[in-house]
């Protein structure tokens, strides 16, 4: 599973031109899954965002976590995310997980959240999505649970 982390003043998803999800200040996540992931690793991951201290405290320090600043999520399905582009300059996406086996999985991750008390709103897993970000420092990270667990 792999995650970019924005930290955002302002996120928003648009599919076939009518808002299907907006945020104030909190995260834009894309969010890619690939067929060896499960729900522990999704379980772990999530836990790892929500508790992430990126957010800047009075003295102007990252360590502060999304609920401490009582922020919310913008979850975006992005299989792109395991582009391989090794070789020549056509990407591969065969590292993606299965529509069948990934789609589950994200819609897994965010219920998850939500019951860990995280406000979420989120893409359509698979849809053509337009989705606009205000990066608050630019503070970007990128989650890889290969790397992670």
């Amino acid at each position: 599973m792999k995650v970019v982390v924005q930290r955002v003043s302002e996120a928003s998803v648009t599919i076939d031109g009518d808002v299907h999800g907006k945020i104030g200040r909190g995260y834009l996540l894309l969010v890619g899954i690939s067929d060896e992931d499960d729900e522990a690793v999704v379980r772990k991951m999530a836990d790892k965002i929500i508790h992430l201290r990126i957010f800047e405290d009075e003295n102007g320090k990252m360590n502060l976590s999304l609920g401490q600043v009582e922020g919310a999520v913008l979850s975006i399905s992005q299989f792109t995310l395991f582009a391989d582009a090794k070789k020549g300059n056509r990407p591969s996406f065969s590292n993606a997980g299965k529509p069948d086996h990934a789609k589950p999985l994200y819609l897994y991750f965010n219920a998850y959240m939500r019951d860990q008390g995280v406000q979420v709103e989120e893409g359509i897993f698979g849809a053509d999505m337009k989705v606009r970000l205000l990066n608050d420092g630019p503070v970007t990270i990128l989650l890889d649970s290969r790397e992670m667990f």
